[in-house]
């Protein structure tokens, strides 16, 4: 297909082709909005470019990486080894952990403190790349949480990490997610009420 060099002179003045896009986006906004109101959303399109989110979501693929969690042994003890990869990795520099001695003389360390800033996390899984001993994953499939102004809560330390694992170990991942929906679409319609984040 050739393309054209020249446009002519009505075409150089933008003023037909911007009132003929308005036209257009005008014209599919009313009808779309007609159908809408009637109950005739299958007709709007067959692949409608937006969903009607929360309510409505689109699948994520399997690599999705959604927010953090620490793995876990059988017995609830961390998996984490304190080796500071996932820390080193991290192009953030988000992660901050803090070791400690493990009373079983066959552990050498563990993470007394594990936290990271999710004001700075870019999602990037290159902790999760790092890590020699799979003890931290992104497959939740949740997305950031929405928190209040104060940026204490954008932490997320050891516990709420390890409860993560343990809910999508008891509940599965699509529970794990309509719980987060259920309580983001709470904290959106009741803003001022307390809720538990993490």
């Amino acid at each position: 297909m050739k393309r054209r060099e020249e446009m002519t002179f009505w075409e150089r003045l933008y003023v037909v082709e911007a009132f003929k896009g308005i036209v257009l986006t005008f014209s599919r906004l009313v009808r779309n909005l007609i159908l809408y109101l009637f109950g005739h959303e299958k007709k709007i399109a067959a692949t409608p470019a937006t969903i009607q989110y929360p309510n409505e979501r689109r699948d994520y693929p399997e690599r999705f990486r959604g927010r953090h969690r620490l793995t876990l042994y059988d017995n609830g003890d961390i998996k984490c080894t304190a080796c500071f990869l996932c820390a080193t990795a991290c192009p953030a520099r988000c992660i901050y952990i803090e070791p400690a001695e493990h009373n079983n003389p066959d552990i050498e360390k563990f993470p007394h403190r594990y936290e990271i800033d999710t004001l700075l996390c870019i999602y990037c899984g290159y902790c999760v790349e790092a890590c020699p001993v799979d003890a931290i994953r992104m497959d939740t499939g949740l997305h950031p949480e929405v928190y209040p102004p104060d940026p204490r809560l954008f932490i997320e330390d050891k516990e709420t990490l390890m409860q993560r694992s343990r809910l999508l170990e008891d509940n599965g991942s699509k529970t794990l997610y309509d719980m987060h929906m259920k309580k983001m679409q709470h904290v959106e319609t009741h803003p001022n009420d307390e809720v538990k984040y993490g």
